[in-house]
């Protein structure tokens, strides 16, 4: 049976897309920024601040990262073939495996990362040689950013890879080193209409399934089973994030990642507290998300009980703080 869409002769890529605004960064001052951006939780693209610096192809991030290792989740692409209700993990959820870099990037290399969907995901940069980079340092000052939820995170994956659409209870900076990426994003106002994930979830499977991921596939919506979704698509705003450019995405904002091409992209990301304070407050995405955390507890409790006494101890515990 077809869905509404489909007996329309349309998809969701059909719809008129909504323009995320670009500005020069080297015509910002964090006054600007604050009081047309942030103030009012509104994304931009940011370019014209990380000219100078230099892409992190695969090739320098071996000779920088080489033999230090990180956690890579192996998502595979199954998954995509089932609702996302049926999943069993999502995100910072899906179980991941410490690879040197190079042992990941000899997947990448392989087309094995291609083929199985393996990403290197929210990585921090602090204890690594790149913790300390200048240009990085020198943006977030020119934007004016601070109190920092996170340090800087590295995620470098194959193109092709999709972070589902979901959203993030802090405001966060996207920053494109190398490749290009492909965002489609909808406003806090539409969270209802983009079917999120229950809360119940954390009561069967703590973080591994968060409520801040969207049971519908944005480019495939099924509008009969998720028919408010159609109401989402006069709301739906898309970019295409070049090497070099920066995205302001606001607390609460929901976004699907599609990494494009079909060689390595590498990004930087980074996490901070929602400003001004009244933003916060009054965001009823974030507080969904602070309500899901506390029903975690009699999960966690179990879990973190059942790793401390396992054999395999430190490796378990390793995990669940990445998870966290």
């Amino acid at each position: 049976m077809k869905t509404p869409l489909e007996e329309k002769n349309l998809t969701a890529s059909d719809n008129a897309l909504l323009p995320v605004a670009r500005v020069d960064g080297t015509n910002l001052t964090p006054e600007i920024f604050a009081d047309k951006y942030r103030k009012y939780g509104v994304p931009v693209v940011i370019t014209g601040l990380l000219d100078s610096m230099n892409s992190w192809d695969l090739d320098f991030l071996r000779e920088k990262l080489g033999n230090q290792e990180f956690p890579v989740r192996f998502n595979g692409w199954e998954r995509y073939k089932k609702e996302k209700n049926q999943w069993n993990n999502i995100g910072s959820g899906v179980e991941s495996r410490t690879l040197s870099f190079n042992e990941y990037a000899d997947l990448l290399s392989s087309k094995e990362a291609h083929k199985n969907d393996i990403y290197l995901g929210r990585c921090a940069l602090k204890k690594t040689p790149l913790g300390d980079t200048p240009a990085l340092t020198e943006a977030d000052e020119k934007l004016g950013l601070k109190m920092p939820g996170t340090s800087p995170n590295l995620w470098v994956c194959p193109g092709s890879h999709i972070t589902p659409l979901h959203y993030d209870p802090l405001d966060g900076t996207l920053i494109q080193i190398h490749g290009e990426k492909r965002l489609v994003l909808f406003p806090p106002s539409q969270t209802y209409n983009l079917y999120p994930l229950s809360l119940f979830n954390y009561l069967r499977h703590g973080l591994k399934l968060r409520a801040n991921y969207s049971q519908v596939y944005p480019e495939k919506p099924d509008l009969e089973k998720f028919p408010k979704f159609e109401k989402a698509l006069a709301h739906r705003y898309e970019v295409i994030l070049k090497q070099g450019e920066i995205l302001f995405i606001p607390a609460g904002w929901w976004h699907e990642v599609t990494s494009l091409g079909d060689g390595v992209v590498c990004s930087i990301n980074r996490f901070w507290h929602v400003l001004p304070l009244t933003r916060a407050a009054t965001s009823w995405n974030k507080w969904r998300l602070h309500l899901g955390a506390l029903m975690t507890a009699p999960y966690i409790i179990k879990t973190w009980l059942a790793a401390i006494f396992s054999k395999d101890r430190e490796q378990k515990l390793r995990h669940l703080v990445q998870r966290l």
